[in-house]
């Protein structure tokens, strides 16, 4: 409409209201229907299909179009004019190629305008879709992740209750109530994000505990837990493979009393968690997934995805003692929640 307006203000001056009407109207209708074929039918399909060189033919030859257009209805649409056009074709081919070569920036600056207009649109929305498409992809892998752990630790501290019935009937009681805490855990609180940090280092505790009843005097197990904001948010069941593999892993050769160091401490909403444990050459350490073996790597790819810049993970093996420290910075909201 503003453009119309302001075509019809320059010319009716000169050539009449009538003929300004009608020029204009000609002048808008056939932009409209140009502009309408580039911005809404030939540029979404070019972003889709990355074929922006047919693009720019196409549009090169709409321009052209158009600027013909305004050429032939700056010419002949003309009633009552003052200075009729000379009589003879290259009198009309002249005063024709004038007015299309005049035609063009104004041609050029309206589809060029629409186009832009809905580049900046079309662009925004594929962004958004990419972003949205990353996001349902990142919580399909951390689904993916988490649904690796479960099995494992439910398998694992089954198969200890179901030894210690057949020896401790008191002891595998025992085990099964904190094991419900621990299945509780999993199935009402671990389908979120983020969880509350005193709940994830509660069901580590608990875990701990079921390890220690378990091995007994087989093993030196020291645990220390500090925690002085229980509010802060840590991402579920991120912690528990470092201790299942300490204690899977570590040395049980006769005559070797193994040991495991478990250190937990947050401070100023920075989280430093460290494992270590002693394991032997001999033992099984390395022969079934590896030095650092799949639920581990399973970790890696969920910090790399949770926590891309806030964590560092440290890894060392020498001297028969394996050793895990992490520095993570933890939420304070539960925004992802």
């Amino acid at each position: 409409m503003v453009f119309g307006i302001a075509i019809w203000i320059q010319i009716q001056a000169d050539v009449g209201m009538y003929n300004a009407f009608l020029q204009t109207s000609i002048i808008l209708i056939s932009s409209y229907i140009f502009a309408h074929f580039l911005t809404n039918k030939r540029l979404p399909k070019a972003l889709i299909s990355k074929n922006m060189n047919q693009f720019l033919i196409e549009a090169l030859i709409v321009i052209l179009l158009l600027s013909f257009i305004f050429s032939l209805v700056f010419t002949y649409i003309n009633i009552n004019a003052i200075t009729p056009i000379p009589p003879g074709v290259l009198s009309h081919l002249s005063v024709l190629w004038k007015g299309f070569y005049l035609s063009i920036p104004a041609s050029l600056l309206i589809n060029g305008t629409a186009c832009g207009i809905r580049f900046y649109l079309e662009h925004g929305k594929i962004e958004r879709d990419h972003i949205l498409l990353q996001q349902a992809h990142l919580e399909n892998q951390l689904k993916l992740l988490q649904d690796q752990i479960n099995p494992h630790l439910v398998f694992n501290i089954l198969n200890h209750i179901h030894i210690l019935m057949k020896t401790n009937t008191e002891l595998a009681s025992f085990l099964l109530f904190k094991f419900s805490d621990i299945l509780r855990y999993q199935l009402y609180h671990c389908n979120k994000n983020q969880v509350i940090l005193n709940q994830e280092i509660q069901y580590l505790q608990d875990l701990v505990e079921v390890e220690k009843l378990r091995w007994g005097n087989e093993l030196d197990v020291k645990a220390t837990w500090q925690l002085n904001n229980q509010k802060a948010f840590i991402a579920p069941l991120l912690l528990v493979t470092f201790i299942e593999n300490a204690f899977k892993y570590v040395c049980r050769l006769p005559g070797h009393k193994g040991y495991i160091i478990i250190s937990c401490k947050e401070e100023n909403n920075t989280l430093f968690f460290y494992v270590e444990n002693s394991y032997s050459n001999l033992s099984t350490y390395k022969k079934k997934d590896g030095a650092h073996g799949i639920g581990l790597q399973n970790v890696q790819k969920r910090l790399g995805l949770q926590y891309p810049d806030s964590h560092i993970l440290k890894i060392e093996s020498d001297d028969n003692v394996y050793k895990v420290s992490l520095t993570l910075k933890l939420s304070i909201d539960n925004d992802e929640q």
